[in-house]
């Protein structure tokens, strides 16, 4: 459980993630922090508020991303289809994560590919690396099998976490979609496969439409959803999913539309043992330590004695 400088958090907030400690259940995710340095010009902003924070998606090579626009705003969310921008491993490995602090909070890198080759070389160049844990984007077209997601489907997701496991012993997240007929059953043969723990769940794919112009507002045509608008979704995969990570003590990072510690805290109840925290960063900067606050004031309203007692606690109507 060693890990960051104690932060000044209250300990009762602290989460055990696959033997890593993160001092809050909070995690930044992956895109809206950039590669660590995003939200570091903002007066009072802290990578401690959060136990770990998620780095921007890295391929192999570099990407320049899809052609503009690559973001809409929709009620009550926002659309987004960036198409994976970032510089590549080498830079990753050589620029970025020799200038960020480790002893303020967990660094997870996020990994993508079109094939399950590349995943598995990024994972292998990342296993030498001060990284803490990698998380597996499979919301990624596959290009050998006519463009499909890997992670619409059971077999090519675990194929993908297979060959990432093969080459790494550091902490492997899968991140789940939304966009698949069974949740659950991906997430069983992830694990046996070798993931470590899950983030539920990715975007749901969407479309803004330009009622002018009659096309797509987004240059890709289509992106996906995040915000308050996908909370109900997320929640209930969340659930789906904790029923078969509970008996193998999988952990979850649960995230979908949490604009506030009440939403925070519906997620650790439904099975999360972290929440992710994305979208509610671009309304509120200084989102993080609100929720700290008031999941600490929760688990004293409710005498309850950390997190971990939180987690999980669902009760399912008979």
């Amino acid at each position: 459980m060693a890990g960051p400088m104690a932060s000044g958090h209250d300990s009762r907030l602290a989460v055990d993630f696959c033997g890593l400690r993160f001092s809050t259940p909070l995690v930044l995710l992956s895109g809206c922090v950039g590669f660590g340095d995003e939200y570091t010009r903002v007066e009072g902003f802290s990578h401690a508020d959060a136990g770990a924070v998620c780095l921007k998606g890295t391929t192999l090579a570099p990407r320049t991303g899809n052609d503009p626009h690559r973001l809409a705003e929709t009620p009550d969310g926002m659309l987004n289809a960036i198409g994976l921008q970032n510089p590549g491993v080498d830079a990753l490995l050589d620029d970025i994560l020799p200038a960020l602090d480790f002893s303020e909070t967990r660094f997870i890198a996020n990994v993508s590919g079109s094939t399950v080759e590349e995943y598995r070389e990024i994972a292998r160049r990342l296993d030498d690396s001060p990284i803490d844990a990698i998380e597996i984007n499979i919301s990624c077209p596959n290009v050998r099998e006519g463009g499909v997601e890997f992670g619409n489907y059971p077999e090519p997701s675990a194929r993908v976490v297979a060959a990432c496991r093969a080459v790494t012993d550091k902490v492997l997240i899968t991140k789940l979609s939304p966009n698949q007929a069974d949740i659950a059953d991906n997430a069983r043969r992830c694990l046996e496969a070798g993931s470590d723990a899950f983030a539920v769940i990715n975007t749901v794919a969407g479309m803004a439409i330009d009622a002018g112009t009659r096309r797509p507002v987004l240059g890709n045509n289509r992106g996906g959803l995040s915000g308050p608008a996908i909370k109900p979704v997320a929640l209930l995969k969340v659930w789906e999913v904790h029923q078969v990570c509970k008996p193998h003590a999988a952990p979850i990072i649960g995230q979908g539309g949490v604009a506030c510690g009440r939403d925070a805290i519906e997620f650790l109840i439904a099975g999360a043992t972290a929440v992710g925290i994305g979208t509610g960063l671009f309304y509120d900067p200084l989102l993080c330590p609100k929720i700290n606050r008031e999941i600490a004031e929760y688990l004293d309203e409710h005498g309850m004695e950390n997190v971990a007692a939180l987690s999980g606690s669902l009760e399912w109507n008979e």
